[in-house]
């Protein structure tokens, strides 16, 4: 990849209705403003009764089936389905079944009338394995915040401290996490359970290359690596592929979808997948606290494995900013380290070569969707997700 120049090859300006985005290509992308979706809102109003019911039918199944009828010491109103419907009540992006969806409807199945059940139930369980990620991923980076409030091990830990309980704090809210975690992933496959047949096949498949992803993650951060081949290779199983590609895959073969239809949401996904990664990255350094929930330079202090590391490690070139590189992910970083790097891979570029590279897998990803077999309808709405995705703020 080429360095790009540290200027304003990258910057997208709001007007009004909608969006434009001048990249050093020479191209300039059309944004549209967000349209009103109510297909999509009905689908996530039918998704969150499914988890309603399930948390419901947990709580139910926690209490009287395991004889457990009372407060539980330290946890007291906060016993595992009591956090894990806090958790669910708190939204988010909501972006993994919102793909589920747009896939079925680009594949036919609204237009068919088919398929529209196990999409619903798939859209339910995505969202519970990303509870189950978010949980044990806050644990690994060891992260006070998430979406603004506590992280489930800071929440139990606080709890235990309060009671003056036995042991360690930080052990004993490490182990209520990864508790709850587990759950959320053994209720996502509960309701995966019931998916035909290729959709298992797909939830499998996505399972494993989450887990392997973050498992790339870890061994990548403490080997110090800074390859870019490394560091693309996390972003797209950890977060691409589990976001948008397989997602739009379950919609699709819910829907009924051909092979050539699977093929082109498949490109598709890829390419959106490769720009929410980005986009993720680019937050991870300069994103704004009070949107994204998380501390600023989060990335930087946890030393992930991320694109922008790589470029980092072959343009930083002022000595004290190597300096700070070479702390970075070490308890030895400090806030003003973290300032410098941010000024120091804004000034030689790396924001705009990234910007840049997000735009381009915007454009084709937009290409993937000209074909006469996508319904209209979902190729609009497509559209509109791959700029939401690619240019948002948290």
């Amino acid at each position: 990849m080429s360095r790009a120049q540290p200027s304003e090859d990258a910057a997208v300006s709001s007007t009004g209705q909608g969006r434009t985005a001048q990249h050093g290509h020479g191209w300039v992308v059309a944004l549209p403003g967000r349209a009103d979706r109510p297909g999509v809102s009905d689908y996530l109003q039918q998704v969150d009764t499914v988890l309603a019911a399930s948390v419901t039918g947990l709580t139910e199944l926690w209490s009287p089936e395991l004889g457990d009828r009372g407060t539980v010491d330290i946890l007291a109103d906060d016993d595992l389905p009591q956090l894990l419907k806090q958790l669910l009540a708190t939204g988010g992006k909501r972006i993994r079944p919102v793909m589920s969806y747009l896939g079925w409807v680009s594949a036919g199945g609204q237009s068919r009338g088919s398929g529209h059940g196990d999409v619903i139930r798939a859209g339910a369980a995505l969202e519970l394995l990303h509870l189950f990620a978010l949980i044990h991923d806050d644990v690994m980076d060891e992260s006070a915040s998430r979406r603004g409030r506590p992280t489930v091990h800071a929440h139990t830990a606080r709890l235990h401290s309060e009671w003056a309980a036995l042991g360690s704090a930080q052990r004993f809210g490490e182990s209520i996490a990864i508790l709850l975690g587990d759950l959320a992933h053994a209720e996502a496959d509960h309701l995966a359970a019931d998916l035909p047949a290729p959709m298992r096949r797909l939830w499998r498949l996505l399972v494993v290359e989450l887990v392997s992803g973050q498992r790339r993650d870890l061994t990548g951060g403490a080997a110090g690596r800074r390859d870019l081949a490394h560091a693309r290779q996390v972003a797209r199983m950890k977060s691409g592929a589990y976001t948008v590609e397989r997602p739009l895959q379950l919609g699709a073969v819910a829907g009924g979808a051909t092979g050539e239809v699977v093929d082109c949401l498949t490109r598709y996904g890829r390419e959106v997948g490769e720009a929410f990664a980005l986009r993720d990255d680019l937050l991870g350094v300069w994103g704004d606290p009070e949107l994204t929930g998380k501390p600023a330079g989060d990335d930087l202090i946890s030393g992930k494995p991320t694109v922008i590391m790589s470029l980092a490690a072959e343009w930083v070139r002022g000595s004290a900013a190597r300096d700070a590189l070479a702390r970075v992910g070490s308890p030895d970083l400090t806030s003003t380290d973290v300032t410098l790097l941010q000024q120091e891979l804004a000034t030689e570029g790396v924001v705009a070569a990234v910007e840049d590279l997000i735009s381009g897998h915007v454009a084709a990803a937009l290409d993937a969707l000209q074909n006469t077999f996508l319904d209209p309808e979902g190729v609009t709405q497509l559209t509109q997700m791959a700029h939401q995705i690619a240019w948002r703020n948290r």
